[in-house]
């Protein structure tokens, strides 16, 4: 190994969030524009669910991803918030939160993006980012009280396996989704370059992702060409499978950089038949479960369907105390 881990742990965590609100009518107006652009030259690559209405749909999430945060993590860093010129109605200025323009992340040339894993790849670029954070998509949430020594333990950060399995002999195909082809990238890539190399059959589960800035620089100079690619994209492509949730966690694994966690996290589905259970389950493990994930699956739902405003409603009597990143209803 070219590096180890840091050995300070005292320094705060940072936190940072991709967020998009998928109902801004300039921002679907470049999404439609890019994407009649990219039907006529890469429509055969666009990944499954890649540019659903559930991929882009804010429910709130974030809102109340940053109660948890408050209540489960007070003692958290700086947050950095990346987004594509866009800002919550409701956020206020804050001293502990910083807004990231894509265009300020990103170079100019490579703009418009919708692919989350293609801006995922600049994270640890972020100006000012501490060499510890936390990666967030805004519907993963802590659940419990955050213990930074399971984040950031002695024997490395903390990654979870979910359930799912990817066959041995799995490719790269147009049908799967972005985690399973990531997974097929990751065995070819690390099969590779370490000899020693054997792939674990499970997918990553939705959780927060740890993470040490110097090693995604580590990685990035490692595999230059996989970052280049990832960074060509415009929207998902089944092809180009993102890095951050499944390359770079069974890199640090190998390299010992990174430990199992043997914990059963909360997913729920947004268009499960059965998602009515899965909130109630949610409701009763609440304060105990250290993260959970709500996935908007519904696709291309309208934005008033049930299963929909049951996200909200639920998330809305978890977390009922504004956070301090709100501002007041007449302020905002």
């Amino acid at each position: 190994m070219s590096s180890s881990i840091p050995s300070s742990l005292a320094a705060p965590i940072d936190i940072v969030y991709l967020w998009v609100n998928g109902a801004d009518p300039a921002w679907n107006d470049k999404r439609q524009q890019a994407l009649r652009s990219a039907a006529s030259t890469h429509q055969d690559e666009l990944a499954r669910y890649g540019d659903v209405a559930g991929r882009y749909r804010d429910n709130g999430e974030l809102r109340f991803n940053l109660r948890a945060l408050e209540k489960f993590f007070p003692e958290h860093g700086h947050i950095y918030l990346v987004t594509d010129g866009q800002r919550p109605s409701w956020l206020k200025d804050h001293a502990r939160l910083t807004l990231i323009d894509h265009a300020d992340l990103m170079p100019a040339a490579a703009l418009p993006v919708f692919d989350s894993g293609h801006i995922e790849s600049y994270l640890h670029h972020i100006p000012g980012l501490a060499e510890r954070f936390i990666y967030l998509n805004d519907d993963v949430f802590f659940g419990a009280a955050v213990d930074p020594a399971l984040w950031f333990g002695d024997a490395g950060v903390a990654v979870f396996f979910d359930t799912d399995i990817v066959p041995e002999d799995q490719q790269l195909v147009a049908h799967e989704t972005a985690l399973v082809n990531a997974s097929v990238l990751s065995r070819s890539w690390l099969s590779e370059r370490y000899p020693h190399y054997r792939h674990a059959s499970s997918i990553f589960a939705h959780s927060p992702r740890p993470m040490f800035k110097s090693l995604l620089q580590e990685l990035e100079q490692s595999a230059p060409e996989l970052f280049a690619q990832a960074r060509q994209t415009v929207f998902r492509s089944w092809k180009v499978p993102p890095l951050l949730p499944d390359l770079v966690p069974r890199w640090m694994l190998h390299t010992g950089y990174a430990a199992l966690q043997d914990i059963e996290p909360i997913y729920i589905c947004s268009g499960a038949a059965d998602a009515q259970q899965q909130f109630e389950h949610l409701m009763q493990q609440f304060g105990q479960v250290p993260f959970f994930c709500i996935n908007d699956t519904s696709d291309d739902a309208h934005s008033d369907a049930p299963q929909l405003r049951s996200i909200a409603s639920t998330l809305g009597a978890l977390l009922p105390e504004p956070s301090s990143f709100e501002c007041d209803a007449a302020a905002c």
